[in-house]
């Protein structure tokens, strides 16, 4: 992303940029914004190249099965009024990958402790499973997808243990993406169940969403 002085105009385009997603729910519970200037600029593809990388640097021997129960044992966590207070956005704010982030997105740690949250909740399961390097990690939904993307893990196919990215208005743009969670499983008639961070309202919910709705998949290589 372009560097810019963090502005109080900019720490909201950047809190947005995060998750790609704001505190007004759609008919089906989750947060949603329309795409803003700071989304819509190019990410830096070496960056995610590099991270793209890592990835491979550690044998997971994580199964999807482990990190959808953890994921599961997450759910009724609830943000505060002012949009924080979560352990998933404190984790983030003290981890590597926000002095990383930051360095591409601008601001601060501290903007991060009430910026939405959904893939810091990714992030940490993937982290507290021990799968970090196979899920990943960062606080923006555009970008955590185009790093599945990179390391060619990324697809159309809803399988457990996946991470789904979702558009409200149907569109398959990966710079789109407003939202990110866990599949559960794919129900069989055009519904998948999920796990998700920073939905409803703030919390971590267990839903059912349309694949209309769905960009695409990201899929760790779990332990099978």
């Amino acid at each position: 992303m372009a560097n810019f002085r963090f502005t109080s105009a900019a720490k909201t385009n950047i809190a947005r940029a995060l998750l790609g997603a704001t505190i007004l729910g759609t008919a089906f519970g989750a947060h949603m914004t329309s795409a803003t200037a700071a989304e819509k600029q190019p990410i830096d593809t070496a960056t995610v190249a590099d991270h793209a990388d890592r990835s491979r640097e550690t044998k997971v021997t994580v199964t999807a099965d482990q990190v959808l129960s953890l994921a599961k044992s997450q759910v009724g966590i609830t943000e505060n009024a002012a949009g924080g207070g979560t352990k998933f956005q404190r984790w983030y704010a003290n981890s590597q990958r926000a002095a990383e982030t930051i360095a591409r997105d601008g601001g601060s740690r501290a903007d991060y402790l009430n910026a939405a949250w959904c893939a810091m909740f990714v992030s940490w399961v993937g982290d507290q499973t021990g799968a970090r390097s196979q899920i990943g990690w960062d606080a923006w939904t555009v970008a955590h997808a185009k790093w599945f993307q990179a390391n060619h893990r990324f697809g159309t196919e809803a399988k457990p243990g996946a991470i789904v990215y979702f558009s409200w208005s149907g569109s398959k743009d990966l710079n789109d993406i407003n939202h990110v969670g866990f599949v559960e499983k794919d129900n069989g008639d055009g519904t998948i169940s999920t796990i998700e961070g920073n939905t409803g309202n703030g919390k971590v919910e267990e839903r059912v969403r349309p694949k209309s709705q769905v960009v695409g998949y990201g899929y760790p290589q779990y332990r099978s």
